[in-house]
């Protein structure tokens, strides 16, 4: 049987590796085992984080709405209560973006309720 050298193979992995740790700060961007395990923990923090931007994302849509509702004399709870009795079926991100660039629309469905 022939005798296979695997450098080649080795050193391609290796270099995947430490390409996708480029940017990384101290020993995890140039020694492959510790790129290796950051990289296990890049991946899980990735995951978990891109469901917590959605939450960041609906939090700033109700206090934003909560901040265009307080001049008009009505709290959040009361305004999306109202907004369901009434059954008006508008979601927070496009009231966040209501109040932001339309106020006067805005008022208009505050006035509604």
């Amino acid at each position: 049987m022939t005798r296979v050298k695997r450098g080649t193979i080795k050193h391609k992995r290796r270099k995947n590796i430490l390409a996708q740790t480029k940017g990384f700060r101290f020993g995890r961007s140039t020694k492959v085992a510790q790129a290796k395990e950051a990289l296990k923990h890049a991946g899980n923090y990735s995951f978990a984080h891109r469901k917590d931007k959605k939450a960041d994302a609906r939090s700033l849509w109700t206090t934003r709405i909560n901040a265009a509702v307080r001049p008009l004399g009505i709290s959040y709870s009361k305004f999306i209560d109202g907004l369901k009795k009434k059954n008006i079926m508008v979601d927070r991100k496009i009231l966040s973006d209501l109040a932001q660039k339309n106020p006067e629309t805005f008022a208009r469905i505050v006035k509604s309720i």
